[in-house]
């Protein structure tokens, strides 16, 4: 039995695999195909928002001081000048004492600086508007790159876009935003034990978990999933296929033979290719000791442990924020149990959210740590720091949500 040639705790690996991680290519997409993708670079506006005066209201476009100390009693009486079209510049000019009828969103006529809602407001004759509430200047008005304006920072690099993003685009002009490429993530799944799910399992087999939990998790970080045939304990076989993983993808995952049994290869296996460096071999966490990192030239592979349910924690929290499109989901939870821990390293608890009136509560999944079930009904993880030998109930935590 060998041992773990380089353990780091997480946040030094996890740094090292940001180090590490290619650069993104980018490229440039209608923005009805950008949804979940990531802004490339720093993004202004192209114009302003919006691009002339326009009311909010449907009312009476005025001079706000013709309006002042009017009231239901004493109205203000204006000289009634026609209308403004919806969708088209407004023709007429506003001098004291005159007004003119304007929808929603119509452009404001010159001269005018506000607009009075019909409700207070009663046409008296053709040519006379009665005004029973006075307004302020630019009232019920929105002005000329109010919302955005031209030149201003709308999206910093990285920023995920999301539906109202692509609307506001939209209400630019904006048809081409440059975002990031997807990553192609190719995922290998290792070992003697595993086959596949149509075989029903001898004694001592296992069915391929990691090959399906794994691609999907990756596909809802908004990357391309590559999963390649199950490798046999074999170094030949196994280093075929990295070898075709990693020139068909920016970042291989590999799931077992990361620790150092007499059949855990796969360090030795990445460390025969050339330009290969170790970043790390073996996390101070539980579960998920049995974790590595090495860059290969411009690319990035990762080991994490065969058990399925160690594999996608360590998913979660060592790649996970490399790969993902839009900020982590944490919740400010109460935990109910008191949860022990060891002094030196961090470790992850799987929990279930309970909704409550005040705080949610976060309910800790304990078992035996190859229950699949245990995965399946948690919502999230929390974490407990390597200093720290434990978190009492009641205590107010982070939740990390799957």
């Amino acid at each position: 039995m060998g041992e773990f040639l380089n353990v780091v705790n997480f946040q030094e690996g996890l740094r090292k695999l940001r180090e590490a991680c290619p650069k993104q290519e980018t490229e440039l997409l209608p923005i009805r195909n950008a949804y979940r993708k990531t802004i490339a670079s720093k993004f202004v506006s192209p114009e302003n928002l919006p691009a002339f005066n326009r009311t909010t209201v449907d009312g009476y476009a005025v001079y706000a001081p013709d309006t002042y100390g009017c009231s239901e009693t004493l109205p203000a009486f204006l000289q009634f000048d026609g209308e403004v079209q919806m969708g088209q510049a407004a023709e007429c000019e506003i001098t004291p004492g005159h007004c003119c009828w304007i929808p929603t969103g119509g452009m404001l006529p010159s001269g005018s600086n506000a607009a009075v809602m019909v409700e207070y407001t009663e046409k008296m004759g053709e040519d006379t508007i009665l005004i029973y509430k006075p307004v302020a200047p630019w009232e019920n008005i929105m002005q000329t790159g109010e919302d955005v304006q031209t030149g201003q920072e709308l999206f910093l690099p990285g920023k995920a876009i999301r539906a109202q993003d692509i609307g506001l685009l939209a209400s630019l002009g904006v048809e081409y935003v440059p975002v990031n490429k997807p990553y192609r993530v190719g995922i290998i799944s290792t070992g003697d034990e595993i086959v596949p799910l149509n075989i029903k399992p001898l004694p001592g087999q296992v069915r391929d978990v990691n090959s399906y939990a794994l691609a999907v998790a990756v596909e809802a970080c908004g990357h391309i999933a590559n999963v390649y045939p199950l490798v046999k304990d074999d170094r030949q076989e196994l280093t075929r296929t990295i070898d075709k993983g990693l020139n068909e993808n920016d970042i291989l995952l590999l799931s077992g033979g990361s620790s150092v049994g007499l059949k855990d290869m796969s360090l030795e296996v990445l460390m025969s290719f050339p330009d290969a460096t170790m970043l790390f071999h073996g996390l101070a966490v539980k579960p998920g000791k049995p974790c590595l990192g090495v860059k290969i030239g411009h690319k990035l592979a990762v080991g994490l442990p065969g058990h399925p349910v160690s594999a996608l924690m360590m998913f979660h929290i060592i790649c996970k924020p490399l790969l993902q499109s839009c900020a982590e989901m944490v919740r400010d939870v109460s935990l109910e149990l008191n949860v022990a821990s060891q002094a030196g390293r961090d470790d992850f608890i799987p929990v279930q959210i309970i909704e409550g009136e005040d705080l949610p509560t976060a309910r800790p999944l304990l078992g035996k740590s190859g229950l699949m079930s245990i995965l399946a009904l948690a919502d999230g993880y929390i974490h407990i720091a390597y200093e720290k030998q434990g978190l009492k109930a009641g205590e107010k935590v982070k939740a990390y949500l799957f």
